[in-house]
């Protein structure tokens, strides 16, 4: 039975597998974009969280260690 099958289903027209095609690099296309643009956004979030975390150790370091006094007196 499955010998039959290919004469059921007939081959699809140049055109339509050109068209495939096409929608297919275009999906590609779009995705490479979007998948590059999210990256880029990534790298300014990271840029950005890991100054504001290196201001926030460069102001820890300057105030004052309460636990260090502790650590003396014992």
């Amino acid at each position: 039975m499955s010998q039959n099958l290919p004469h059921i289903l007939p081959a699809l027209p140049p055109q339509v597998e050109n068209g495939f095609a096409e929608y297919q690099t275009t999906k590609q296309f779009y995705h490479e974009v979007q998948t590059r643009l999210e990256f880029e956004r990534y790298c300014e979030w990271y840029s950005v969280t890991a100054e504001q975390n290196r201001q926030d150790l460069k102001k820890m370091r300057g105030e004052v260690n309460i636990l260090r006094w502790f650590r003396r007196s014992s």
